[in-house]
């Protein structure tokens, strides 16, 4: 229990250090400079208590139902602090495809993206060598190692990387069906549910920033190999998806994709 209660302490720096850095972006970097302040921010957040959640996970000191809970806590934490941060290089895309931004601001996000990816790393690392908990001091003995995330062959993790990116992009496309109290907590269960049933086999990331900075430092496969479950398969999920709501049942039912316009506004305040 002592070493949940570090971890649960960290993950709640992080996202009080995350949101007086958006606040100041805010307030004192408007324009561009503040959105790629606001989008370094939300991923560091994301990427450094996703490797605490990790590091928790595979200790084995948690019990499923206490993992989950806090899989969909920082769900609900982090979809209502990003601020339109999609921390995630096919939500830059996806916005370049909207006509939301231009090309060379996404490929900017894009690159301050993984920069921040790879810094949430190190930080990470630097706070496991605090030796604040047992199970940091357990982990900096073993030189910081993770091991093989992929619990299945690359293509059967590819598919459920491609089918948690599909679930969640319809789920986001269609939440505004809800009442607005409730959006967020669905795609939250949304996430919590894929985490349960597909983490076993690939880790169900499903976003290429993440999964760069959380498992491409492992060991048990190739760097092509993860490019392949952890990059192409969310870009397949979320293309396959966009076409099949947005053009294919509309052409076959005859109706027009202007109602689909909503979800995206709603989509860039909840990711």
């Amino acid at each position: 229990m002592a070493d949940l209660g570090v971890s649960v302490a960290l993950l709640g720096a992080v996202v009080l250090l995350s949101e007086a850095t958006r606040r100041a972006a805010a307030r004192l970097l408007p324009g561009h400079y503040g959105l790629y302040l606001l989008e370094a921010a939300s991923t560091f957040q994301l990427c450094s208590c996703t490797h605490e959640l990790k590091l928790l996970g595979e200790s084995g000191q948690v019990e499923p139902p206490v993992g989950l809970t806090l899989t969909y806590t920082m769900s609900v934490i982090h979809i209502f602090t990003f601020r339109g941060a999609s921390c995630n290089p096919y939500g830059a895309v996806e916005r370049v495809y909207r006509g939301n931004t231009g090309v060379k601001a996404a490929a900017a996000v894009i690159v301050c993206q993984f920069a921040v990816a790879v810094a949430a790393q190190f930080a990470a690392a630097s706070v496991w060598s605090l030796g604040l908990s047992d199970l940091h001091v357990r982990h900096q003995r073993f030189g910081f190692r993770c091991f093989d995330p992929i619990g299945g062959t690359v293509v059967e993790a590819a598919a459920v990387e491609l089918l948690c990116a599909f679930t969640v992009q319809a789920a986001v496309l269609h939440v505004h069906r809800l009442d607005e109290k409730l959006r967020v907590h669905a795609v939250a269960a949304v996430i919590t549910f894929l985490v349960y049933a597909g983490g076993s086999i690939s880790g169900a990331v499903f976003n290429p920033v993440l999964a760069f900075s959380v498992q491409f430092p492992c060991s048990g496969h190739t760097y092509p190999e993860y490019c392949f479950v952890y990059w192409l398969g969310p870009g397949l999920g979320m293309v396959s998806c966009i076409l099949l709501f947005e053009k294919i049942i509309p052409f076959l039912s005859g109706k027009s994709t202007v109602g689909l316009a909503e979800p995206v506004v709603q989509k860039q305040k909840i990711q």
